[in-house]
């Protein structure tokens, strides 16, 4: 298991004024529910004693490495020591423009949101993935694999992921036969069968290719 170490986005700096905004986000696979990202930066001044540091900042890998608790402790770290933006896209709009450029919305927001928090300053944005996120002024970098190798897009990540959860957990509570806590939307067997058997909610992303092949006619729509 490799754990990100914040040298590599010191290499990656143009210069020591410019700070760090690691972004990713979570949720473009699954059939239901929106997609979230998240973009942070790491706060100037922290004040905590090493062991605290050491135990949580290893925490700040690969949202998929953690258990759930760890997620947890990982979140509440990074709400505390970092500057947080996330954005929220739903699987309405997920339809109307696809699911790429929804996510890019998705990180353009939690952007935004970002930027409201912080004191104007030079940035370079790393996204995870193979691409930077298009139509922005702003200077990015992308990494590929950057959730495994990058510190910010690691905690970007798990913030991404955390928020999503919880998100579809509450989706639980209303259509409790999809078991939306169990598999969070994605297209496991569970979830499948559930679809098979009741039809797709309003929740579900009509333009993905599994829930068009549904012939069970949908109750909810």
């Amino acid at each position: 298991m490799y754990i990100p170490k914040w040298k590599t986005e010191k290499k990656l700096k143009d210069n020591d004024k410019q700070k760090i905004v690691g972004i990713d986000e979570a949720g473009r696979g699954p059939l239901a529910g929106p997609v979230v990202a998240s973009a942070v930066m790491l706060k100037e001044k922290i004040s905590f004693q090493e062991k605290y540091l050491d135990e949580y900042h290893n925490l700040i890998r690969d949202s998929k490495t953690l258990s759930v608790l760890q997620r947890k402790k990982a979140f509440q770290f990074i709400q505390k020591n970092f500057f947080v933006g996330v954005g929220i896209i739903s699987q309405k709009t997920i339809d109307r423009i696809n699911i790429l450029e929804a996510t890019y919305l998705a990180m353009k927001s939690a952007l935004t949101q970002l930027k409201r928090q912080m004191q104007k300053c030079e940035v370079l944005i790393l996204v995870d993935g193979n691409q930077i996120i298009p139509n922005l002024s702003l200077k990015q970098k992308a990494i590929k694999n950057g959730d495994k190798k990058i510190k910010s897009i690691a905690a970007a990540s798990i913030v991404a992921k955390v928020t999503r959860d919880k998100i579809m957990q509450k989706y639980a509570l209303q259509y409790p036969q999809y078991n939306f806590d169990k598999h969070k939307g994605y297209g496991t067997k569970l979830h499948l069968e559930a679809l098979q058997k009741y039809g797709p909610t309003p929740l579900h992303r009509y333009s993905f290719r599994p829930i068009k092949k549904i012939k069970k006619a949908s109750k909810y729509k």
